[in-house]
């Protein structure tokens, strides 16, 4: 068996050996055949396993130095830091993720000497990935593989299902014997497959864990738009994966044995000048459209009576002269004309005239709900919430009173209200200027997110 020092000289001097065999600059890179070319990834490969053998020794070292039980005194905890993580990160300028993987594996490589080793003084955390972390220090598998092993063969369950760190153990060498030339990827799929082999009675357990992690999110981007980031359970995934495949097929040679209406349709599709991932996000926004437009029983359960819509707001001034902008509800981003125009051409427009102070649509105290065209006019006034500092989109608020209508004798006027719901596409204002308050909003919430 290698000892710690011996693993960590063997390394360095193999790294070193493998780095004088690689051609330095662009020319010699260039003058080389294809088979050179493939050799010298070869060599980079392996001593990129060599160099992680030393960083994972270091790495779990570090970890061991920062183990809870040391508190305050733990080396992490002297420098400032909370776990060994953060301080492999901060040292390495690497990722949160590169770095959880570094201290990972480093601590399977600790435990693989551990067991021969009783005067390292301390116990394996994970017995059943001694051998993988074994075979990271001996240099024949990369950190990455070493993690995918880990993450695909889990922990063990209780005794009634009858996994034990054993048959882990087990599944773990098993893995590792013919591993030449399998990638991360590669192992992460064997090793679930053999969890999956060990533990029967487990895999509704983990398809249930998946399936209550299912979600949509939505995040923000640099520039101030949403990204959406869908994480669908297993049937879900399925369904997801049949509608891309089938809506890029023509992308990937076409159908064959088909129609002459589907044969037009793939041409179509392949000719089109968007990218891939355009045309996805354009077909699937027009499907989900179609659906959201449908008037079933399905729909109006999902998203009630008022259908999700876009509004444009533009001056009727800009609109006229075919110049400036318009600006979509809800968003700071400004728009094209053009845009508005074609807005326009799908759905029409809606006219809101505004006083000199910004005000419209008056209903006195005949009605206590504001209407449908005052919630118009509110979205085009306010641009969103104005409680506060809040920056919410009208899409996120109601129409309120600010003189409580009931307890106070309030109005409903448009002077008396704030934020507003729902409306159609195109909002054309009667002015020149846009109304005082979206103005203000449109100037503040620059930078804003």
């Amino acid at each position: 068996m290698l000892s710690l020092v011996d693993t960590f000289t063997a390394s360095l001097d193999a790294v070193r050996s493998a780095t004088r065999k690689l051609p330095s600059g662009i020319e010699s890179i260039r003058a080389l055949d294809d088979a050179g070319v493939l050799e010298v990834q070869r060599l980079l490969a392996a001593a990129r396993r060599d160099l992680d053998a030393c960083a994972s020794l270091v790495a779990g070292e570090i970890s061991f130095r920062s183990r809870r039980e040391l508190g305050y005194s733990g080396l992490a905890q002297r420098e400032g830091l909370r776990t060994a993580q953060l301080l492999v990160q901060r040292e390495t300028g690497s990722t949160a993720r590169q770095a959880n993987t570094l201290v990972q594996v480093g601590e399977m490589v600790l435990d693989s000497f551990a067991s021969a080793c009783p005067e390292m003084l301390t116990v394996p955390r994970e017995p059943w990935l001694t051998v993988v972390g074994a075979a990271v220090a001996a240099g024949t598998l990369s950190m990455d593989a070493a993690q995918a092993i880990r993450s695909g063969l889990g922990t063990p369950s209780n005794e009634v299902d009858g996994i034990s760190a054993a048959g882990l153990a087990d599944a773990a060498s098993r893995l590792l014997v013919n591993s030449a030339g399998l990638d991360a990827d590669q192992f992460l799929r064997r090793a679930r497959e053999l969890r999956d082999e060990l533990d029967e009675a487990g895999v509704a357990t983990r398809e249930r864990d998946i399936y209550q992690q299912r979600g949509w999110r939505r995040t923000r981007r640099a520039n101030g738009l949403s990204r959406y980031i869908l994480d669908p359970d297993i049937e879900s995934a399925a369904f997801w994966d049949s509608l891309y495949d089938t809506l890029l097929s023509p992308r990937r040679g076409g159908p064959r044995f088909v129609s002459a209406a589907d044969k037009a349709w793939a041409d179509t599709i392949a000719s089109d000048e968007r990218t891939t991932a355009q045309h996805a996000h354009d077909a699937i926004t027009q499907l989900i459209r179609i659906g959201v437009a449908a008037d079933t029983a399905d729909s109006r359960r999902l998203i009630g009576s008022r259908t999700p819509s876009v509004r444009v707001l533009v001056t009727e001034s800009a609109l006229t002269k075919e110049s400036g902008h318009g600006r979509i509800e809800g968003c700071d981003i400004p728009v094209a004309i053009e845009t508005v125009q074609r807005a326009i051409c799908d759905s029409g427009t809606v006219e809101i005239r505004f006083d000199e102070e910004g005000q419209a649509l008056n209903l006195g105290r005949e009605q206590r709900l504001f209407d449908k065209r005052q919630r118009i006019a509110l979205a085009a006034r306010d641009g969103g919430c104005l409680w506060g500092d809040c920056d919410r989109p009208p899409s996120w608020t109601e129409a309120h009173h600010i003189v409580h209508w009931k307890r106070d004798r309030g109005r409903t006027d448009i002077a008396d209200g704030t934020s507003c719901k729902y409306a159609p596409t195109v909002v054309k204002l009667n002015n020149s200027t846009w109304p005082p308050a979206l103005a203000k909003r449109a100037s503040s919430n620059i930078g804003r997110h």
